[in-house]
């Protein structure tokens, strides 16, 4: 996905796993906005398409809700006038920089491009050996300070909105993070670029002011020295000004010439002033526009294709919603009743594992000593999972045996997840009591020889936030809940 799709799909992941109590943006949503972009796209859609279009219909209602989300999004975009007018501001100040002097003269040894020449030269040295040793994007100081400038501008509004307290101020300042992070290399790229046009520009401006200010006076060209006689100067002369004499044609005065310019003596300045515009092209201008080339097209091949990777939980869930519609869970009880609450509690857990778009069916309990006619997963079930009393004492012979005829066998199956219901428990015994973390040790130590992972939640009063944190890590390695394929977009 491209720059602008990327930014906004980053933003809609920041709302709905900083949301974490649905306050600000609630399950139906989000199951809204899975099945609008889905009509939208159609089926079949690349996953990125579906995602993008999903995201900018998300920050579209948080808009209309006057949510401050999708300003600081606006904010965090990029603002191209930022570099052009970088590349500007260097153009002028070349431009004005009198470096000739008010005596109208122009030194031999220390005409006011040397400075110029050298630094570039020093530049590229630099540039040559961080490319030697270094892979992947490369950061130096004038770059990171060029990033920092632009997102204090650009992110002016993210900044304004971190201000607001509650949920927006904790997403915005997750975005804020996670954005960065995403978008370094293409800034580094983009900053490179800038910068090598903004030296050329830089570079262009001091000829264009030194041939300005020619049409209106008349500079000397001039040279004194303690130390250096006419043969050293003639030699350093030629050397600095054989890429303009090169190209131009133009050949550099013998040493019977520049012996004739020593101070107090001088010439018009003509000749000497083609000769360093045409060494300022060819040693600063054309290389800096052609490393600002190869710049931009790292640039635009990281803005068209964004590195968001999809495997996380997170976007499983959404690409679930959109390839398999609504998706069905079945819920076998294992000699276990639930009481209303508890299945409102489970309705609520499947409802946040699958985002809002999940259909639950829960099967009639299977009793103790039938663990063996008790059925797999359906084909038309996204998931399957078996149902304990934490207050029951697991036996590997029963409800061990009973989670092995459940687990999935064939490859490609979804790895198993038990949910073990702590509500009889904790009605019993209270939360703090200490033999908890022993019950579900015994749990663990059952469950595990099946290839299951048993997921502790109290369905009388379920922690939703702990238990999609608890689900996500479960499903990292495992998409415990996704169709065949689903991570693989």
């Amino acid at each position: 996905m491209d720059e602008r799709a990327a930014l906004d799909v980053v933003a809609t992941r920041a709302v709905e796993t900083g949301d974490a109590d649905r306050t600000l943006w609630t399950d139906a949503d989000r199951a809204w906005a899975t099945r609008a972009a889905g009509e939208i796209v159609g089926e079949g859609a690349a996953a990125e398409r579906f995602l993008a279009r999903r995201a900018h219909l998300v920050l579209e209602r948080l808009a209309e809700r006057r949510s401050r989300i999708p300003r600081a999004v606006a904010g965090l975009r990029w603002r191209p006038w930022v570099g052009a007018g970088l590349i500007a501001a260097a153009f002028i100040f070349g431009a004005i920089v009198d470096g000739i002097g008010s005596a109208a003269r122009i030194d031999l040894l220390a005409p006011p491009v040397f400075g110029l020449v050298a630094w570039n030269l020093a530049v590229y040295v630099l540039l040559g050996i961080a490319t030697l040793r270094t892979r992947g994007p490369r950061t130096g100081a004038l770059r990171r300070a060029l990033t920092r400038a632009a997102g204090r501008v650009s992110g002016g509004e993210a900044v304004r909105a971190n201000a607001v307290s509650g949920v927006e101020a904790a997403i915005v300042a997750m975005l804020a993070r996670q954005w960065a992070a995403l978008a370094a290399p293409l800034y580094a790229a983009r900053a490179a670029r800038i910068l090598h046009v903004a030296a050329a520009a830089l570079a262009a401006g001091v000829v264009a002011g030194l041939y300005v200010r020619g049409l209106a006076f008349e500079y000397r060209a001039t040279w004194e020295s303690t130390f250096l006689g006419p043969a050293a100067v003639h030699a350093l002369v030629a050397t600095v000004l054989a890429p303009g004499a090169l190209v131009t044609g133009l050949a550099v005065p013998d040493v019977a010439h520049i012996a004739a310019l020593r101070a107090p003596a001088s010439e018009n300045a003509a000749l000497w002033l083609h000769l360093l515009a045409a060494t300022v092209a060819v040693v600063v201008i054309v290389p800096r526009l052609l490393l600002a080339a190869v710049a931009g097209i790292v640039e635009r091949r990281r803005a068209a294709r964004f590195a968001v990777t999809l495997d996380a939980p997170y976007f499983r869930r959404l690409l679930r919603g959109y390839r398999g519609g609504s998706a069905r869970v079945d819920v076998v009880p294992y000699s276990y009743t639930l009481a209303p609450a508890a299945q409102e509690g489970l309705r609520a857990v499947v409802g946040r594992a699958f985002d809002g778009d999940a259909v639950l069916t829960l099967a009639p309990a299977v009793a103790y000593g039938n663990e063996d006619r008790a059925r797999g997963r359906s084909d038309d079930a996204a998931a399957l999972l078996p149902l304990f009393n934490l207050a029951a004492t697991p036996e590997p012979e029963a409800h061990g045996r009973f989670a092995a005829v459940l687990a999935p066998h064939d490859d490609g199956g979804a790895a198993a997840v038990a949910l073990v219901d702590e509500s009889a428990w904790r009605a019993r015994w209270g939360a703090a009591d200490a033999r908890l973390e022993e019950r579900r040790a015994a749990w663990r130590a059952v469950l595990a020889p099946c290839g299951i992972a048993p997921l502790f939640v109290d369905l009388a009063a379920p922690d939703l936030a702990a238990i999609e944190r608890a689900f996500d890590a479960t499903f990292a390695a495992h998409d415990a809940f996704g169709r065949k394929n689903v991570g693989s977009a």
